[in-house]
C-alpha cells in the first residue's frame, strides 16, 4: 500500500502551466529523458503526482503535493536572502519593488506553473518582459550564478516545507534547471547546473504482445533495443531497426 494519497491539494492548469509542460516534455524527449509518446502518457501529463515513489514528480504536479502555503514559504525564504544580500545584487530587486512585491509575483509564477491554477496574470509574456526589462542586469553569468547560489541555500533550508516525499526536492531542482537552461540560451550566458539531482529519465515499459505490428514498427530503434534488452534478448548480432522489429514481432 502506498504511503502517499495525492492529490493533497486539488490542482488545475493556469495561464502558463500547460504551455510550459508541453515545452518541457518536447525538450525532455529530445534529450531522451522522456519517451517519445510522453505527451500522451497519463502519469506524465497529469497535474497530480503519482503515489508510486518509483515514479518522479513532474514540476507541474508539485502543487498537488505542496499546496500554496508551502510554496509561498519557500519563495519567502529566498527573497529574505535576496534583500539581505550584497548591494550589487539586491539593488536590482529593490529598484523593481519591495520584498512583498517580489514574493507575491514569484510565488504566483511558481503556483501557476506547478498546477496551482490561474495565479500569474500575463503568463509567459509577463515573465519574458520582466527578464528583458526589470532583471536584465542579472541575466548574465555572474547574476545567474549568484541567484542560483541563494536558491540552493533556500532549498537546503526549506526541507520542512517539502513534506517527507524525497521526490519533491528533485522535482524543484528539475523546475529550476529547466528555466535556467532556457534563460542561458535566451540571454547567451554560461550556466553550469547548480541545483542538484534532477528527475531521472522515464523509460516506457513496452509490452510487444499488446501491440500491433504497425505500432512496433513505429517505435524508435532506441526504444526497440531497450525493450528487447530488458527482456533478456541477445542483440549482439542484430544490425539495424529491421532486425530489431523482426525480433520484437516474435515476442
Amino acid at each position: 500500500m502506498s504511503k502517499y494519497a495525492y492529490p493533497s491539494f486539488a490542482p488545475q492548469h493556469g495561464y502558463m502551466s500547460e504551455s510550459i509542460q508541453q515545452k518541457f516534455i518536447t525538450s525532455a524527449i529530445e534529450k531522451n529523458l522522456l519517451p517519445s509518446d510522453a505527451h500522451r502518457m497519463r502519469q506524465i501529463v497529469s497535474l497530480t503526482a503519482s503515489n508510486d515513489e518509483a515514479k518522479p514528480i513532474q514540476f507541474w504536479q508539485l502543487y498537488s503535493v505542496l499546496g500554496q502555503d508551502r510554496i509561498v514559504r519557500i519563495v519567502t525564504n529566498f527573497y529574505e536572502r535576496v534583500f539581505n544580500d550584497e548591494e550589487w545584487f539586491r539593488s536590482v530587486f529593490i529598484r523593481v519593488g519591495p520584498m512583498d512585491h517580489h514574493i507575491r509575483t514569484q510565488a504566483s509564477m511558481w503556483l501557476d506553473v506547478m498546477g496551482g491554477g490561474f495565479a500569474y496574470h500575463g503568463g509567459e509574456f509577463r515573465l519574458n518582459f520582466h527578464h528583458t526589462h526589470n532583471a536584465m542586469d542579472l541575466m548574465n553569468e555572474k547574476g545567474a550564478a549568484h541567484w542560483a547560489k541563494l536558491m540552493v541555500e533556500t532549498l537546503d533550508d526549506s526541507a520542512v516545507h517539502m513534506t517527507a516525499d524525497p521526490r519533491v526536492r528533485t522535482s524543484l531542482n528539475t523546475f529550476l534547471a529547466y528555466f535556467f537552461d532556457k534563460y542561458a540560451t535566451e540571454f547567451s550566458f554560461k550556466y553550469d547546473s547548480a541545483f542538484g539531482d534532477t528527475n531521472p529519465a522515464v523509460i516506457r515499459k513496452i509490452n510487444f504482445r499488446n501491440m500491433t505490428s504497425d505500432a512496433i514498427e513505429a517505435l524508435t530503434e532506441t526504444e526497440l533495443r531497450e525493450a528487447l534488452v530488458g527482456r533478456g534478448v541477445d542483440l549482439s548480432e542484430s544490425r539495424g531497426k529491421k532486425q530489431l522489429v523482426s525480433k520484437a514481432l516474435t515476442m
